[in-house]
């Protein structure tokens, strides 16, 4: 009988392998009741612009402040962020589902459209209307599968109101990390 560590080393790498199939369903249940915060990423590089919706994001340092967001490694930020050293995390109120769509089409520029936003120090788009944003500089990354873990510094940060966030509670769906 194969040792036990060796048979889960085995069921991971079919898992690593974007081998949705391989997973359980009931995995795939437990890992759709795993609750996160809805968050806008913005990037940029040389003038380029983009934003994406992000869900995979943890504060993993206090000093220095680090935060962690997982992109996958086909999506344009994930371009920008490793060309241009930086990203900015947007916390969204409840009220701020209409940001999902806006946030989720693949055309960026039709992305920031009728938004109020500014450059921050990083150059990254900083939204006017949200919760508030970490502005962070690249410090390392990370690939452990299909996904980068972008690790930055915060650079800046602000908070704009007091509403309640927006969590994946509130969304009516759940991002498996497939594409």
């Amino acid at each position: 009988m194969a040792p036990l560590k060796s048979i889960h080393k085995e069921r991971l790498k079919k898992i690593r392998k974007g081998n949705f199939r391989a997973m359980k369903a009931e995995w795939i249940t437990a890992f759709g009741k795993m609750t996160y915060g809805i968050y806008v990423l913005t990037s940029c590089h040389q003038g380029q612009i983009n934003g994406m919706i992000a869900s995979w994001v943890s504060q993993v340092s206090y000093d220095p402040p680090l935060i962690a967001a997982a992109v996958h490694t086909h999506r344009y930020s994930h371009q920008l962020i490793e060309k241009g050293g930086s990203f900015a995390l947007h916390v969204l109120a409840k009220s701020q589902t209409n940001f999902l769509s806006r946030f989720k089409s693949r055309e960026p520029a039709a992305k920031f459209l009728t938004l109020k936003w500014t450059a921050g120090k990083t150059g990254c788009p900083i939204l006017s209307e949200c919760l508030a944003y970490l502005e962070c500089e690249l410090r390392n990354n990370y690939r452990p599968g299909d996904h980068t873990l972008f690790v930055g510094e915060v650079v800046d940060a602000s908070v704009r109101a007091g509403e309640s966030p927006l969590t994946t509670g509130e969304y009516e769906g759940q991002y498996l990390g497939r594409g």
